[in-house]
């Protein structure tokens, strides 16, 4: 397997590439216009560019090299002291037009042989099909500048406006080592973009699509969470408390450290409490706890905090308040790992997965995102609890909707029942995965110490 790699300055874009791209190979970066082709391939000219080793960047007819340095220059990693030394920007379309593709094979047949570079951007490869007689002429060229780069073991990514199907037939794909598509969709919300590696020869990469963002800092992917492992914790055979004692004896003295449990009920049922005795009784014990809330802000989250006489400071529990309507679901998921990981949580509230898969492109990624979360907090022995609202007063038809309490551990329902006019607040353990439970309904209340449960309701 060939060892040397050219990093593209994003760690987690390396994984999906089985560690980045082969160095030297040629690489195919494709997608229309808009999808970031052009600040990808400029976080690797920074990213690997030096002054003994520069990366050469060539524009050719698809947009000018002054408007392309000139929007460079709001990205992040763009140094402009480096230029001219580490990274060397070129255009070729006056060559182009003046000699065609022979004059143009023979210029970066030039600046290869007079100087080793750490990788050769063309920007646009497509474009300079427009200067052929025809396809017979496009493929010789195509094939001719494979030859000559490879020969001198010249790294080279080639930029293309190409969508998937294009892509499929041209001579580049066919002799490109490499080739990465770049999408946009529209998911009646907001862009959905999605990085695709449709080949890449000599290595193993994680396949599927995976989403990304364009922003100041260049390209930031994130790798699809089903196809990312993590090492697994030893569980050990010992309960944990939920930080509600009479709930812990319907659970058969309390859960499985790294389970996860799903709390489901209508409206003001108490799921939110349940969550925040969770999360304060983990910290409690010395198990530091991450709330993530998409129903409440911090303002009315902090109150209900301080009505159950709890410490909103408390350095045991993070509080994260987002709307689900300025999240996109991949990068939120790996901010919430990266904060779980920073803060050494042991626990995990996310309240709630209604909101969570209105921001979700549809119901199959969602559960492909809430299997993934389970299964990794699960090998990490982080005990996650989860609340989702349901309009329906016993929830049975909403529990089946929403199409994750098979994946969870433990399922509780809260529902209302009428007692003389009234409705009291009712808790039944649904179910318990590898553990006996009492599945009957019992009656409790929400006081100042938060979840008190009573005694059983009679079935009568």
């Amino acid at each position: 397997m060939p060892s040397r790699r050219l990093s593209s300055g994003r760690s987690q874009l390396d994984a999906i590439l089985g560690g980045g791209l082969i160095d030297p190979s040629i690489a195919v970066i494709a997608g229309l216009p808009g999808t970031g082709k052009t600040v990808l391939a400029q976080q690797y000219a920074f990213a690997n560019g030096t002054e003994e080793r520069p990366a050469i960047y060539l524009s050719t007819l698809a947009e000018p090299l002054s408007k392309i340095l000139y929007f460079a220059e709001g990205l992040s990693f763009f140094e402009p002291a480096r230029v001219g030394r580490a990274v060397l920007f070129d255009d070729l379309g006056g060559r182009i037009d003046g000699a065609g593709l022979t004059g143009t094979l023979d210029r970066i047949s030039d600046l290869t042989a007079r100087r080793v570079c750490s990788v050769l951007i063309i920007d646009s490869f497509r474009a300079l099909r427009y200067q052929a007689v025809g396809t017979r002429e496009v493929e010789g060229f195509v094939h001719q500048l494979a030859g000559r780069l490879s020969a001198t073991g010249t790294m080279a990514l080639w930029l293309g406006e190409y969508d998937r199907d294009e892509l499929a037939v041209c001579p580049e794909f066919a002799v490109a080592d490499a080739a990465v598509l770049l999408s946009i969709q529209d998911d009646g919300q907001r862009d959905s973009r999605a990085l695709r590696v449709l080949k890449l020869r000599g290595s193993d990469y994680l396949s599927g699509a995976h989403a990304y963002r364009v922003g100041a800092d260049g390209l930031q992917v994130f790798p699809r969470l089903s196809a990312v492992g993590t090492a697994r914790y030893e569980l050990g055979d010992r309960r944990a408390t939920s930080g509600i004692g009479a709930l812990d004896t319907l659970l058969a003295d309390g859960y499985w450290p790294g389970s996860g449990t799903l709390v489901i009920g209508p409206c003001g049922s108490g799921k939110t409490v349940i969550g925040l005795q969770f999360a304060f009784g983990g910290a409690r014990l010395g198990e530091p706890t991450v709330f993530a809330s998409l129903q409440e802000n911090r303002v009315q989250l902090e109150r209900m905090i301080r009505g159950f006489g709890w410490n909103a400071d408390e350095p045991g529990v993070l509080l994260r308040c987002e709307s689900p309507n300025d999240i996109y679901i991949d990068q939120w998921f790996y901010e919430l790992f990266d904060t779980i990981r920073s803060r050494q949580a042991r626990r995990l509230v996310i309240d709630s997965l209604g909101d969570l898969a209105a921001a979700c492109p549809d119901d199959k990624r969602f559960r492909e995102f809430i299997y993934s979360m389970l299964d990794r907090c699960s090998r990490e022995g982080i005990s996650v609890l989860l609340t989702f609202e349901t309009p329906e007063l016993y929830g049975q038809t909403a529990l089946s909707e929403l199409g994750v309490s098979h994946l969870s551990d433990n399922v509780i329902l809260l529902q209302y029942v009428r007692r003389r006019g009234t409705a009291a607040r009712a808790l039944t353990v649904l179910k318990t995965r590898a553990s006996r439970h009492l599945p009957q309904a019992h009656e409790f209340e929400i006081n100042h110490d938060g979840i008190a449960v009573g005694q059983p309701l009679d079935p009568f």
